[in-house]
């Protein structure tokens, strides 16, 4: 039987959420301006699907602020106490994408807002497409060995925008040179679906993370091993 670690250093730690600071700042400033873009784009273009994007930006940023006010305080028992209402947020977050997402799709799907050929729209989708898996990528490898399961949550919320961002590129793409304006709804609906399902693993607080404080000693000397979400063993939030 031998020792784990439980967890990263305290110095580790501020690094870690200053890293996380500085990569929602980041999406924030990014998500800003697709949002303007998008909506701007979408409004010239009537296009319903590029207004949905933008709007997706907004709850994007929300979402990201709530790790920004969490990650503000400079003390760990801080932040670890205001996870929850974090993961609360985040949570709102993801039901109101999958919400709107809903209504857009059906919308487009019924010919009441189908999306209209834009190249600015397709240049937006194609950049998120490229940056956000990055950060995305970043964010949840910082919160998993943090051990934030908000920072994680978040992190999907930002790749759950990638996977929109690549629906919007088909769709418009499709609709603009073969009129497959049913393309984009449909692969929406399928991301409804995932952005309920991360909201209730948000709400009840399931993510990965590096072992807890209360981890016990005992372990196999495997200790690399890591499960299908990528977890150590010991963790306690991916139950």
């Amino acid at each position: 039987m031998t020792a784990i670690s439980l967890g990263p250093s305290p110095a580790r730690r501020d690094a870690l959420a200053k890293r996380i600071r500085l990569l929602v700042a980041a999406t924030i400033t990014y998500n800003v301006i697709e949002a303007a873009v998008a909506i701007t784009a979408g409004t010239i273009a009537s296009s319903t699907a590029l207004v949905g994007f933008g709007l997706d930006s907004v709850i994007e940023v929300s979402s990201a602020a709530a790790v920004a006010w969490q990650f503000s305080a400079r003390d760990h028992g801080v932040r670890e106490a205001r996870e929850k209402t974090t993961l609360r947020i985040i949570a709102v977050s993801f039901f109101a994408l999958a919400a709107y997402v809903t209504l857009d799709a059906v919308r487009a799907l019924t010919g009441t807002g189908e999306a209209d050929r834009s190249v600015p729209g397709i240049v937006i989708a194609a950049l998120s497409l490229a940056i956000m898996p990055f950060l995305s990528a970043a964010q949840r490898r910082a919160g998993r060995e943090l051990g934030s399961a908000s920072a994680v949550a978040d992190s999907k919320q930002t790749l759950l925008c990638t996977y929109l961002s690549a629906v919007l590129l088909i769709g418009l793409v499709l609709n603009a040179t073969l009129g497959w304006s049913w393309a984009d709804p449909i692969a929406a609906l399928v991301i409804a679906a995932i952005a309920v399902k991360e909201g209730r693993d948000a709400w009840q607080g399931k993510g990965c993370c590096a072992p807890s404080a209360h981890s016990v000693a005992a372990m196999p000397s495997s200790g690399d091993e890591t499960d299908a979400c990528g977890c150590r063993p010991g963790c306690t939030c991916c139950s």
